[in-house]
């Protein structure tokens, strides 16, 4: 079984260092890791921004092709919300039937961000609601999550704490949820 490691550790400054220690937790929990990172392709700098970003998307989709499950990072990134880029991967493996697990370090649930996040910079639309429910991110996040893996919500730190973006913790927890699903 090959899983999708989707998420913004490709941005980390130890992004190829954070992708080995994730892969040999996969390894260690009886499956294969697949990070998307882009250091196989070796003339990425040399080509034009445009060939670049289409080269990344279509290797990124081409190893999607390959996986069986995506092991998503949702850890707000950015802003209150999970990455863009990661959101896209689980709408993909979701509408093709093919399961969709994810964690955060966040546990501070979305409604609590959002509050936060608009005091500081209040909505530009006075009066504009974000849906509480207590979940950990969108309402739509959450359910692809749940419904897409079989039953298994998104993993979250139970006591409501933040956890660093490269914490390990909540990636393993996740994982052994993948290799006791799926065996």
């Amino acid at each position: 079984m090959k899983a999708y490691l989707a998420g913004p550790d490709v941005f980390l400054p130890n992004a190829t260092e954070h992708a080995r220690r994730k892969v040999a937790i996969c390894a260690r929990l009886g499956f294969t890791g697949r990070p998307p990172l882009n250091e196989d392709v070796a003339s990425l700098a040399a080509m034009p921004e445009e060939q670049a970003w289409e080269t990344i998307f279509r290797k990124d989709v081409g190893m999607m092709e390959e996986c069986d499950v995506i092991l998503a990072n949702l850890t707000p990134f950015r802003g209150v919300s999970a990455d863009s880029g990661t959101l896209i991967e689980v709408g993909w493996f979701l509408g093709r039937g093919k399961p969709v697990f994810a964690y955060s370090n966040n546990g501070i649930p979305f409604a609590r961000r959002c509050a936060a996040h608009n005091a500081v910079l209040p909505d530009p639309i006075p009066g504009v609601s974000v849906e509480g429910f207590g979940l950990p991110d969108n309402l739509m996040i959450a359910g692809a999550v749940l419904h897409g893996g079989g039953g298994f919500p998104m993993v979250v730190p139970e006591d409501g704490r933040e956890l660093p973006m490269d914490s390990l913790e909540m990636f393993e927890r996740c994982a052994a949820l993948v290799s006791e699903r799926l065996r």
